[in-house]
């Protein structure tokens, strides 16, 4: 070493002052991040400035961080601007790997067999029945998919879900129990059964639901209810909700008048919605408009809730500006018919829509609301539309849209 440069720190020396290994500073010399001062002709040895450790300090932080090496050099060499950048990127990209982590890992243990899992909570009675009124019509009698027929049950988070699906829609009713405690669990339960019960839990003030093992019950005023239980894996609907983007579209509109206007006309394979100013066109498909179809399947087969048909394949409904049919309505929100389109008035927020339901998926969606109202929301048309009551937030319908073959 050149006797000129007494400050110089061989690697061993300058590798235990910054905390990384002799190698590392090998590596990050080699990718040009952390070259050191000198470089012995003879030897090869390497050398490195006290001055250096402010950045190989920084470099060791960012790497102890998973910031990748093209986005260290710019936090290094780059613009202030430019860095906060990259760094506010990483930290999104961090967060959001951390969230599907979380969920991940929250599913898996609430899918684990309930053998030694012990929970409790107390709901009201009346809470009970009505999420099972909610809830259960989402159900389906499938004999290849027999967990369709069910409804899933969840402990945890402070919360007790009751949640079901029929591929084409999926409905959730979220309880927060007065008590609660135990492990995070989860239980199926037949439709069947708990329509049974509902009428019971409806006579408690309040109902304790109890999980012991591979057992659970419903304790009321001293009279406890056994389930059956069906042991499967129910769809993951979590990562449904979690695909779900912010909406883009929104619709506020008299939910019983929306009903009865999709049931004006009987049977129909599909509706249309058009939305434009403040109100909705609901125009009704007749013999000659064809069938509808889910989107990017070739047929009406059964879709995974979350814009995914059983084969993979997108799910979306037909999209474009209203035809001639502009909604609107009387003054006094009454709904007129003209032709084959029923007006209705509606608090529509958004670009125009034109989108296309099955009124057999999103009446039952309808009909299982509370209150006056009714929002729609739409993300994208490749997913599924969010039905909920303006007065029940804990209360949410997911719904499949149709492409029908003459919306192209």
């Amino acid at each position: 070493m050149d006797g000129n440069a007494p400050q110089l720190l061989s690697i061993s020396a300058f590798a235990r002052r910054v905390g990384l290994a002799p190698s590392a500073l090998r590596f990050y010399d080699d990718c040009g991040v952390l070259p050191p001062a000198h470089v012995d002709g003879a030897s090869g040895y390497r050398f490195y400035q006290p001055e250096q450790e402010k950045r190989a300090v920084l470099l060791r932080e960012l790497r102890e961080a998973d910031v990748p090496l093209p986005d260290v050099a710019v936090v290094l060499d780059g613009p202030r601007e430019q860095a906060q950048r990259v760094l506010h990127a990483h930290l999104r990209r961090m967060l959001d790997r951390t969230e599907r982590g979380r969920s991940a890992i929250e599913e898996i243990l609430r899918s684990l067999p309930v053998t030694g899992t012990h929970a409790e909570a107390r709901v009201g009675g009346a809470e009970l029945a009505s999420a099972i009124r909610q809830v259960v019509p989402a159900t389906a009698s499938d004999e290849d998919f027999p967990v369709l027929g069910c409804v899933l049950v969840e402990l945890g988070d402070g919360e007790v879900r009751l949640v079901a699906t029929d591929r084409y829609r999926l409905s959730i009713r979220v309880l927060h129990p007065a008590a609660m405690h135990g492990d995070p669990c989860q239980i199926l339960v037949r439709a069947a059964d708990l329509v049974e019960i509902g009428p019971w839990a409806a006579r408690n003030a309040e109902v304790t639901v109890e999980v012991d093992g591979g057992a659970a019950r419903l304790r009321g005023a001293g009279e406890c209810r056994v389930l059956t239980l069906f042991e499967d894996r129910f769809p993951s609907y979590r990562e449904a909700l979690s695909a779900l983007g912010p909406p883009e579209y929104r619709m506020i509109v008299d939910r019983l008048a929306f009903r009865d206007a999709l049931l004006s006309r009987g049977d129909t394979s599909y509706v249309t919605v058009a939305t434009a100013g403040d109100g909705l066109a609901v125009t009704i498909a007749t013999a000659g408009d064809g069938p509808a179809t889910r989107a990017g399947t070739g047929g009406p087969d059964p879709a995974t809730p979350g814009g995914a048909a059983t084969d993979g394949s997108a799910v979306c409904a037909g999209t474009g500006e209203p035809g001639p049919a502009t909604p609107g309505a009387a003054a006094d929100g009454t709904v007129s018919a003209v032709s084959d389109t029923i007006r209705l008035a509606a608090i529509c927020s958004g670009p125009p829509l034109r989108i296309a339901f099955d009124p057999a998926t999103l009446i039952p969606a309808l009909e299982a609301g509370v209150g006056p109202d009714v929002l729609l929301e739409v993300s994208t048309t490749t997913h599924p539309v969010i039905v909920r009551s303006a007065d029940q937030g804990s209360f949410t319908t997911l719904v499949m849209p149709v492409a029908p073959l003459s919306l192209g």
